[in-house]
This record gives C-alpha cells, structure tokens and sequence, in this order.
C-alpha cells in the first residue's frame, strides 16, 4: 500500500519530535493546517519565533512570512518553506529599488518622513524601513503602529496596502486633507511633492488582489438574501465596504467576532476562503458562517500536503529560507520595534 502525504508527515513529525516548529496562515488549505503546530495570523506567528527552541521551522504561508520568520530566529535555526514560488503578490507591488527612489525624492522635502510598512513585503523593504528609523505593522496592530510613526516624524509613509492605510486613518481620525496617495511611477519622478509636503499620511498605492474584491454591492446583497445578518470584513478591503460592514479586523479579530456572535447568527465573512470555511465547520450548526465571496489566494495554494511531506523528509534542506545579514539586521531591527510597541 502507498504511504499517503498524511503518513509521511506524521512519521517525520514522530521523528524530528521537538526539534521541529510548523507554522501556518490561517489561509492554508485544511490538509496543511491540520498538521500546523502553531496557527496565526502575521502578528501571532512573528511572535511565536523569538524565543522558540525548534532547530527546524517550517512556515506555511507565502514567502515573505518565510522571511520574517528567519529574520527573527535565533542563529542555528533553519526556515524552510514548502514552495518557494507561494509569493504575495501585494508585496510585489513594492519593488526595493522604487520604494529606494521614492524615499530619495520624499527626503528631498527636508521633512522627516518616517515609513512604516505592512508586514506583507519584502525583507529589502523591511531592512530600508528599519535603516530609516521606522518600522512593521500587521493588520491586527496597524492603528497602534501608524500612531507610532506619526508621533516621530512630519508624516508617515504607510507601505504598500492603500486600502489598510485609509482604514487605518479613518479610524485615527486623520482627516482625508491630510493624506495623499503616491503616484510612485516613473521611480518616482512622477510624484506629486508640493501635495506630499502638506500631507501628514503618504500612501503607496498596493493592494490585496483577494481582499480588494469585496465590493459594497455584495455586502448589500447579503443583507437581503440574509436579514438580520452580521457582516465582518478584513480592512484590507476597500473603505467604502468597511464602512458598511458592523465590524473589520485582522483574522484573529474575525475569529474573535465568530465566537462572540449570538447563537442563531448568520455571519457574513470577507476574506479569504479557506478561513471563512474552517469558520464555518467550527460553528456549525449553532451559527452559519457564510463567506461574502468564495474567494482564494492562488499563491497560499501553493503550499500542499505532498510539498509539506517532501519538505519534512529534507528537513534541513529544501527550500530553506535565508536573508543575507546586511539584510537582515536592519529588517530585525523595524519587525523589533513592532514587537516591543505592540507587546
């Protein structure tokens, strides 16, 4: 009989015992997360990594998480993913040598600009960040953290989810006088600096291409077809569909939302797919939990069982996760500052 994914992983888990950490988003598909010994979201996960004692951490996500779990491990630990190519396409959007050019040209102003960047992005962003006296956000800490580059400099540079960044002012009160979104074209050459100089909030223009979907309209239809409904959205969608939803946050705060809803409940869930339906599972049948729109990021697909399995039988080996150190100091140093602001 053929040894099944599921069997390869649990005799390599028997085997490496506690010598091995699996990580996985919550957006992994069920057959890779039901082997996870941690699950998170960005914030959960970067914390778990100082301090942990595997020799071996196998991150189950997209690559930049990879990343920021080797920057934050100890030295002789090892980071491995279980498919390279699982890469985020919101942190493409912030290529190093534009975002490099960009600060050139906003310095140029003789303002402190203080960046503070997503955690979905790079580690050459991080490390720039860092080099420049700024630091990380998640979705679950962003509002704590963009207070935090406010209060250091003439205006912050929040990189690169547009949509984070104006939820995140919304909330902060930031009036919309204040805020100007880059035109980050032509490596900066087309910015706008007499509008960037009066702004207190600058905005790279990046977005989430499965949170970026969910539209007003579909919150609107779900309130007809389900009166009465409770409506929880991800601020990595668009303002105007957090506006209309009772409630936004990071995954852990959807979570949260899904168990402290009523009993009877319908909940309508905007983000991605493979949450909404272990949501959905944990509940039933006292609560439906219904996804706003069955959508799925591509890119965390990547990671299967098979790649997982084949992963653990090279622990060591395949796919290991590795930032140079002129990197990675400088990235530490921003992913540290969140860690210390948002404890």
């Amino acid at each position: 009989m053929q040894t099944t994914s599921y069997d390869r992983i649990r005799q390599a888990k028997d085997r490496l015992g506690d010598s091995l950490a699996i990580f996985a988003h919550h957006y992994q598909a069920e057959n890779v997360v039901r082997h996870a010994d941690i699950v998170g979201d960005s914030l959960e996960l970067a914390r778990k990594v100082p301090g942990l004692c595997a020799e071996y951490i196998v991150f189950c996500g997209v690559y930049f998480m990879a990343e920021t779990a080797s920057i934050l491990a100890r030295p002789g630990q090892h980071v491995q993913i279980p498919e390279r190519d699982a890469r985020c396409i919101m942190a493409a959007m912030a290529p190093v040598d534009r975002l490099r050019a960009v600060m050139r040209r906003l310095d140029s102003m003789g303002r402190k600009v203080v960046p503070l960047t997503y955690v979905n992005s790079t580690a050459g962003v991080k490390a720039m960040v860092g080099e420049a006296g700024g630091t990380v956000c998640t979705s679950a800490n962003a509002r704590t953290m963009l207070q935090w580059a406010l209060d250091r400099g003439d205006s912050c540079l929040f990189i690169p989810d547009k949509n984070l960044a104006l939820n995140t002012a919304d909330q902060l009160g930031i009036p919309e006088a204040e805020r100007h979104i880059l035109d980050i074209r032509s490596e900066g050459e087309a910015l706008d600096l007499e509008a960037a100089a009066r702004a207190k909030l600058l905005i790279w223009p990046g977005c989430c291409a499965i949170h970026h979907r969910f539209k007003p309209s579909m919150i609107e239809a779900a309130r007809a077809e389900h009166p009465g409904c409770l409506v929880v959205v991800h601020p990595e969608c668009p303002p105007e569909t957090v506006a209309l939803a009772d409630e936004s946050g990071s995954t852990s705060t959807i979570i949260r939302y899904c168990e402290e809803a009523p009993e009877g409940a319908t909940i309508i869930v905007g983000t991605e797919i493979n949450l909404v339906e272990r949501l959905a599972r944990r509940h039933a049948p006292g609560k439906t939990v219904l996804p706003l729109s069955h959508s799925g990021c591509l890119n965390m697909g990547k990671v299967t069982e098979d790649k997982l399995a084949d992963t653990l039988e090279n622990i060591g080996y395949l796919n290991t996760v590795q930032v140079a150190d002129d990197v990675s100091e400088p990235a530490a140093l921003a992913l540290q500052r969140m860690l210390e602001a948002s404890a």
